[in-house]
């Protein structure tokens, strides 16, 4: 790349002024109004020649962090965006919630959204946001986020379902209606797929953006496994190669399942796996992420413990740090002086007479 035009880049990397990739060789140049531009290959200079701009930001690594803090600490180069990654859950890890906040970050930072339940009908998604003091009701009624409901078909009368719904439930109903797309019949895996493309499409999601899955496993009951495995290969596809749009999809997995999605692991760009554990402090159960692999990233494969907080989202801690920090304040007040803790009980008592005399004069 020549001084004369945009100089090197920040990292020191010659880059084309066209594509803004690296230079690997010799460059191929063009000299226009006194200014010679440096091109990585002839078809970069031809391709300036015909446009009337150029690429102002290198693409070479398409990446996006997540915005869940968990994930991105393991992940720090981010995650591609043309990954299909799999969420392993245990009950009791509240995945639901991890699949709330992958939504509500994307929104956050501009991206639509799809997210398809299996698990809920369209009220009950929103509700996951409103519990979690993130409210989801603008990007629903601006077209931003859009359900895809596999799960209503359940009912043969949706009216009804919606009679019975309180003042506050039937509102959600009315807001999320527009931006609901119905599923007939999930178990036609070309229909969902289908519907889903069609969802993007509303929402204007290509080369960002984002779809959640809540649960691969509900799907491997609605259907044969040759169909569900074709499906997750078909979307991941489409979507993510094709869209360069991550998806995120839920599965509950376990060693003795021999069923869908068990052996998924190879077909899948990344693995995050949750789980529960009473190792660490007796008599609790903490729920614990890794990261168990991400294709062309740097991933930290660390079990982390987390909860969620409304408002804030995941939270990591170090619950072994957090019991030795509670046991030194224990021991720094069980270590006074025997004549400090005289003192306090004396200033204890003094105040209680004083209340009490403050009292009877009252009276």
């Amino acid at each position: 790349m020549s001084e004369e035009a945009n100089g090197e880049s920040g990292d020191g990397i010659r880059r084309c002024d066209y594509c803004r990739l690296p230079v690997p060789g010799q460059s191929r140049t063009l000299d226009s109004d006194g200014v010679t531009y440096e091109f990585c290959s002839a078809a970069c200079r031809d391709a300036l020649e015909g446009a009337d701009r150029v690429f102002t930001e290198y693409h070479g690594f398409r990446r996006m962090l997540t915005g869940v803090s968990a994930l991105d600490s393991s992940l720090p180069q981010g995650v591609p965006r043309n990954s299909f990654v799999l969420l392993t859950d245990l009950a009791g890890t509240r995945s639901e919630a991890i699949q709330a906040e992958l939504v509500w970050r994307a929104l956050q930072r501009g991206e639509p959204v799809v997210y398809v339940s299996f698990l809920e009908p369209p009220v009950s998604v929103v509700q996951e946001f409103v519990t979690l003091e993130w409210n989801v009701l603008p990007s629903l009624e601006a077209g931003d986020l859009r359900i895809l409901d596999c799960f209503t078909y359940r009912s043969d009368d949706r009216e009804r379902l919606h009679e019975r719904m309180n003042a506050w439930n039937t509102h959600i109903w009315d807001v999320a209606r527009d931006a609901t797309t119905v599923v007939r019949d999930p178990a036609d895996v070309d229909q969902l797929h289908n519907r889903l493309d069609g969802a993007l499409g509303a929402v204007g999601a290509g080369d960002g953006g984002l779809v959640v899955v809540d649960s691969l496993t509900e799907l491997g009951t609605l259907v044969q496994p040759v169909h569900a495995y074709n499906f997750v290969k078909d979307i991941r596809a489409d979507v993510c190669k094709g869209r360069f749009v991550p998806v995120f999809a839920g599965a509950t997995v376990t060693s003795e399942s021999e069923g869908f999605p068990h052996d998924l692991e190879y077909v899948v760009d990344g693995i995050v796996e949750l789980r529960l554990t009473d190792d660490i402090v007796e008599d609790t159960i903490l729920k614990q992420l890794r990261v168990r692999k991400m294709s062309g990233v740097l991933a930290i494969s660390e079990w982390e413990t987390y909860e969620y907080t409304a408002g804030t989202g995941i939270v990591t801690f170090d619950p072994l740090a957090q019991m030795e920090a509670a046991g030194e304040a224990d021991a720094a007040t069980s270590d006074l002086p025997g004549d400090q803790t005289e003192l306090d009980e004396a200033r204890g008592g003094a105040e209680t007479d004083e209340s009490l005399a403050d009292e009877e004069g009252a009276g």
